[in-house]
């Protein structure tokens, strides 16, 4: 899903980190790559987080643990601590941003991760929140040579705001085969980046988990809608109304979407003893 960018502008808390760090023992180090460091996050924001586009920074490699620390050992009261846990414990998201399963995501992710580039380990357009999942999968990657970029960035990738995720149904419909695929209309770099998405975050294994629980659930619900005598599909279309407020790619929403465009399994549900 796309995400509103986060309040704390990237530039002005690197300034704050920067200004507090002119008390601190490393201060000549940072007053000395303070101009470069600030040209550098600029660079990010300019190039959209981009990993082909975002240059590598070997100068810093042997200090690389005073930008981590930034991070892991944000001391309160520091410039960055109060963004890190406002960014972690009060984005308010009820789903995972980057795969749609629900659940409160617990964690912070790294678009480009603090390992290979630390100087981003507290730039909050390099942050956002990511379930445990995502984040295993997700690790230390970034792309390869066939394709640089392996993962939507949900601040700049706002096309992810309408649904790109399309799910099909094929019978038995007691106990279906889904295909997760991509919704047709995107533009060919638009596919390409959902494709290795989905791929590298191995959505599509833990999406066909999710998706046996949840048909169960729906057979059973169907019998009960069914004799209560209220309509099927107008209650689908309002299940997927309200899990569509939520995400448009969010697991369920997909998921109800895919019954209503498919007649037979309707009809299989409306039948079924």
């Amino acid at each position: 899903m796309a995400l509103p960018r986060p309040r704390k502008d990237s530039l002005e808390l690197l300034n704050e980190v920067l200004e507090e760090r002119k008390a601190g023992r490393n201060s000549r180090f940072f007053e000395g790559i303070a101009d470069e460091w600030e040209d550098r996050v600029r660079a990010y924001i300019d190039s959209v987080g981009s990993p082909a586009l975002v240059a590598d920074w070997p100068e810093i490699d042997t200090h690389r643990t005073k930008f981590l620390n930034l991070y892991s050992g944000a001391r309160d009261g520091s410039a960055q601590k109060s963004v890190l846990v406002e960014m972690r414990r009060e984005h308010g998201l009820s789903l995972c941003p980057s795969c749609g399963e629900a659940g409160t995501p617990n964690t912070l992710d790294h678009y480009l991760p603090k390992d290979g580039f630390p100087h981003f380990s507290v730039t909050p357009l390099n942050l956002f929140p990511m379930c445990d999942a995502c984040q295993l999968a997700k690790g230390t990657k970034t792309g390869d040579d066939d394709e640089p970029k392996f993962f939507l960035h949900p601040y700049f990738d706002v096309f992810v705001a309408e649904r790109v995720l399309e799910l099909s149904i094929e019978p038995p419909f007691e106990s279906p085969n889904f295909q997760l695929g991509i919704r047709p209309g995107l533009a060919p770099d638009e596919e390409a980046l959902v494709a290795s998405h989905v791929r590298e975050l191995d959505i599509a294994a833990r999406y066909n988990k999710f998706l046996k629980g949840q048909h169960s659930r729906m057979l059973k619900l169907a019998n009960q809608i069914r004799e209560s005598g209220q309509d099927l599909r107008g209650s689908l279309e309002t299940f997927a109304a309200m899990s569509g407020f939520v995400a448009e790619n969010a697991w369920e929403h997909v998921y109800y979407r895919a019954v209503l465009d498919c007649d037979e399994c309707i009809e299989f549900m409306r039948a079924r003893d």
